[in-house]
């Protein structure tokens, strides 16, 4: 006998709008959850008996309607809308254009970028990430549920938010949803240091989720729309319609807010300073010690993006107007040019290349050496290299199940056996080989977990929070 209970949970005024689903079939417990008109994320316990089964199903609906869940029929209740990023573009009035290398389509308005020492990551609106060689060839694509508003590193690992409310981790074969923010939580943007995920919303929220998923604390901007958030040891850094503000990673308490003239529209970060690209033209550059701004970089639209080479010596913007700028340190404009194709939203920096993601869709990798923009500005460009996909690229979609291996024979030399546990209501993952520290816990999927059951992972690095973060691939062991 199969039963099923479903449950939602709906705020006006922006609130919570998710739902909460309980399946009992004979030992076999299924809970589905997450926002109202989506697919959900789904957790699958066994138990000993069917009446221990039920007891547990039981503990669960309570555990909820105590919360403000109440019955509800699916399918009633429209999801709540998604903030997309409403953003426009105008022709260059640079006089040359920027010398372009590449350009990547991906057929849809992207966000999200990062480049590493082996690849490109390029994120689009319509929920498919790719990778790239740094001179142009298509490597991978990944396909994600919903549009993906920002792409961000955490040292190895590579995060993509999506407006499905979730985080995929991207760093093995087949992604997997990392973090499931709540539902009334619209991400405009994030990052993640140490395992810490920090969301800034479109209500101007500041969210602090812990590497277990777990919440940690929330703070309310003096403004909205809360489009920059960066983060490192010492403190997160978010940037809404009214400034900056700078927070202590542990509880939240507020170091310094500095106002700036607009609404900060993207941020970036060096070891000493903060950047935001504001609506008012202008990129204001902010000591990480006190809030004080020390440089004051002006464009001639509305900046939607920037970013700078190591240390700030240079600093990059990209306005609405489809121009790229770079400036010298201390706020002097050294050249303006057309990108020739579109919008900058995103852009980084690496070894005399500059990368942009553009309201068209596309990636594009700019020369940006002394002696390719001095070109430029006379007028000599590269022809650009169109970079197509090939026939045969492996595309990889998030994964709820992964790959088995045999305990004696294919578990390879130097892998490590962590163990799903329960532990004070939670399942954990604790790290069963020898030669780690047995108290702390093991990031992992949520979709995977499963009581009792033992995985092999590649590799596993210590967090300074006290827990371990997987690398490489995770099988289950048989």
């Amino acid at each position: 006998m199969t039963t099923k209970t479903y449950l939602e949970l709906s705020q006006d005024g922006g609130g919570a709008h998710k739902f909460y689903e309980v399946t009992v079939q004979g030992t076999v417990v299924s809970v589905r959850y997450g926002r109202i008109g989506a697919a959900g994320q789904t957790q699958t316990s066994t138990f000993p008996t069917a009446e221990k089964a039920q007891a547990a199903a039981a503990k669960k609906i309570g555990e909820k309607v105590r919360k403000g869940y109440a019955p509800a029929v699916q399918g009633q209740r429209a999801p709540r809308s998604v903030t997309r990023r409403a953003v426009t573009s105008a022709p260059s009035t640079a006089r040359a254009v920027a010398p372009v290398l590449w350009r990547f389509r991906t057929g849809s308005a992207a966000f999200g970028i990062h480049v590493d020492d082996e690849r490109c990551w390029v994120g689009n609106q319509a929920g498919e990430v790719f990778t790239l060689g740094h001179t142009g060839e298509v490597l991978a694509r990944y396909s994600l549920p919903d549009g993906v508003k920002c792409l961000v590193a955490d040292d190895f690992w590579i995060y993509a938010g999506c407006d499905d409310g979730r985080v995929y981790d991207l760093s093995s074969k087949l992604p997997f949803a990392a973090y499931d923010i709540a539902a009334d939580v619209d991400i405009f943007w994030l990052d993640i240091h140490e395992g810490v995920l920090n969301v800034a919303d479109r209500s101007g929220r500041l969210t602090v989720i812990d590497h277990e998923d777990e919440h940690q604390w929330s703070r309310g901007g003096r403004g909205e729309h809360a489009w920059m958030v960066r983060a490192d040891a010492d403190a997160v850094y978010y940037g809404d319609s009214r400034g900056v503000t700078a927070h202590t990673p542990d509880g939240g308490r507020e170091l310094w807010h500095t106002g700036t003239e607009g609404g900060v529209l993207f941020g970036w970060q060096e070891d000493t300073a903060v950047y935001a690209g504001t609506g008012r033209r202008k990129v204001h550059r902010l000591a990480k010690k006190d809030g004080r701004t020390e440089a004051v970089y002006a464009c001639d639209s509305v900046v939607y993006s920037c970013a700078t080479s190591p240390g700030g010596r240079f600093v990059f913007a990209g306005d609405s107007a489809s121009s790229v700028y770079c400036f010298a340190e201390d706020g002097t404009r050294l050249w303006k040019l057309g990108t020739g194709g579109g919008s900058a939203l995103s852009m980084q920096y690496r070894d005399e290349r500059l990368y942009l993601v553009t309201t068209d869709g596309s990636l594009l990798c700019v020369d940006a050496s002394e002696a390719a923009i001095a070109a430029a500005q006379q007028g000599t460009v590269p022809v650009a290299q169109d970079v197509k996909l090939a026939a045969a690229l492996p595309t990889y979609a998030p994964a709820t199940t992964v790959a088995a291996v045999d305990a004696v024979s294919t578990v390879p030399a130097g892998s490590v056996v962590v163990e799903c546990v329960q532990d004070g209501g939670r399942m954990r993952v604790h790290v069963v080989t020898a030669g780690y520290e047995p108290g702390w816990n093991v990031q992992f999927p949520r979709a995977i977990r499963e009581p009792g059951a033992r995985y092999v992972v590649d590799a596993l690095h210590p967090a300074s929070g006290g827990f371990y973060r997987v690398r490489g691939d995770i099988r289950r062991l048989l």
